[in-house]
């Protein structure tokens, strides 16, 4: 920060900073568009949306977006992740440092509180919920009439009857809650504390929303529903080879509500397992972690590019089979592999030299050397060809799928963008690049950027 604070956004009746604001004053120079957590893709359009979902940073000034832990978490491609690539470590830690004091005084004097008060939602929202529950119940009980009457049923591959019986009963109850838990989640206030926290990232889940307010679902046991006991039932409860769904696990209740005896118990089964399965876990993945370790502790990156064990083996030729560091790779979009030859033409081809429109995108003098000399046209058309040349061989080699999603460890788009910022590039204005000479100095790029020299495929 330089020490000048800049004018407040709003000035009447009082002068008043907003939070983007506050962090702009000590994040670096970045840029960085991406969705906040709770985008809505259908509603929130446009880059600056209603909701304030879209995240929007040039030269490290906050112009839109809430900052929630899918921009400011650990996830790649995110800001901390790009201030890393662009600034280093110190700077980095900087940031981290600054925003954790800001945000910690900020709760200090504003507060954040959950209480039974945002549990709580309007009767027609819970008159909502119990249709919803009540028409899955339906479904399930169509299934168990069908099957007890012997009637045909229709069996998925590689399983029998039963295990149909049980994916269907499963399906169905696992969508009343999902569903009833969707229907709560959309239509309780945004101001909602429990709400904030899930969408914001810093703790909970839709599903939590769902079992608090909606229905806490089918408990499981052993990756199934409760099975029978002694005399074909689950709890004295219940008749024998009663099938329901509340005789095999399903909680209907949420917990405002409160279970029943019966509801209590299958969830404390289910509670039950899920504590000695964590147990269990841990020291099972600890022990095989530790076990890989050993093996592969003296496993190395050598100075001649392989990697090999302390005896001199080669695991790897390369490493990671690429020889790219992790820790720089994102996921980047190849917009060229998905291209029609029209959109190809409209967006890269040099075609009309003549045309009016050309004048628009450079400047005269570059405009008159294109079109007096033949050779630059001549660069121009065989450029375009190579382009087309080269979506033919990624949709053929790398991109046999039809994707264009890409790993790569440089951020190609975020790279051009920061060299306009920085250069103060306009692209309304006409440019005094000469193309021809643009494609000299990216074929000259390409040939240093070679690894390994030579004519080897490898």
């Amino acid at each position: 920060w330089n020490g000048i604070i800049p004018a407040p956004a709003i000035l009447k009746p009082k002068e008043l900073w907003t939070g983007k604001q506050v962090v702009s004053l000590f994040m670096p120079s970045v840029n960085l568009q991406q969705t906040a957590g709770g985008h809505n893709p259908e509603t929130d359009k446009g880059r600056i949306s209603f909701r304030d979902t879209v995240v929007f940073i040039e030269k490290g000034e906050v112009f839109s977006g809430i900052l929630c832990k899918k921009t400011v978490g650990s996830a790649a491609g995110g800001l901390i992740h790009t201030i890393m690539h662009e600034h280093g470590p110190e700077k980095t830690k900087m940031f981290i440092f600054t925003l954790q004091q800001i945000v910690t005084y900020w709760v200090l004097h504003h507060g954040f509180t959950v209480g039974i008060g945002d549990c709580f939602a309007t009767p027609e929202i819970f008159e909502v919920i119990s249709d919803i529950i009540g028409e899955q119940k339906n479904i399930v009980m169509g299934h168990v009439s069908k099957v007890q009457a012997g009637a045909k049923y229709d069996v998925k591959t590689g399983m029998t009857v039963h295990d149909t019986f049980e994916f269907n009963v499963k399906t169905a109850l696992d969508v009343a809650r999902n569903k009833s838990g969707l229907h709560a989640d959309t239509n309780i206030v945004q101001r909602n504390n429990i709400k904030r926290m899930v969408t914001i990232g810093s703790k909970g889940q839709m599903t939590n929303i769902a079992q608090i307010i909606a229905c806490v679902g089918q408990q499981s046991v052993g990756g199934k529903r409760v099975p029978f006991g002694f005399r074909q039932r689950t709890l004295p409860h219940f008749n024998k080879d009663d099938f329901g769904p509340e005789s095999r696990g399903f909680v209907e209740n949420a917990y405002l509500q409160g279970l029943t005896p019966q509801e209590f118990f299958f969830h404390a089964m289910g509670g039950r397992e899920g504590l000695i399965d964590t147990a269990c876990k841990t020291a099972e993945t600890g022990y095989i972690q530790r076990r890989l370790v050993k093996a592969m502790e003296s496993v190395m990156v050598q100075y001649d590019g392989t990697v090999r064990n302390s005896m001199g083996d080669v695991v790897q030729f390369v490493y990671g089979e690429d020889g790219i560091d992790a820790t720089h790779i994102e996921q980047q979009k190849m917009d060229i592999v998905r291209m029609s030859d029209r959109q190809l033409e409209k967006s890269f081809q040099f075609s009309n030299f003549n045309h009016v429109d050309f004048g628009v995108h450079m400047v005269p003098k570059v405009v008159d050397m294109i079109r007096n000399d033949g050779n630059v046209r001549d660069v121009l058309r065989q450029e375009f060809e190579e382009l087309k040349a080269h979506r033919e061989y990624l949709r053929k080699n790398i991109f046999t799928t039809g994707q264009e999603i890409c790993y790569f460890p440089i951020n190609l788009k975020r790279l051009i963008w920061g060299a306009r910022k920085t250069f103060d590039i306009d692209a309304d204005r006409p440019s005094d690049l000469n193309p021809a000479e643009v494609v000299k100095k990216v074929n000259a790029l390409c040939e240093k950027l070679v690894i390994r020299p030579g004519d080897d495929p490898f």
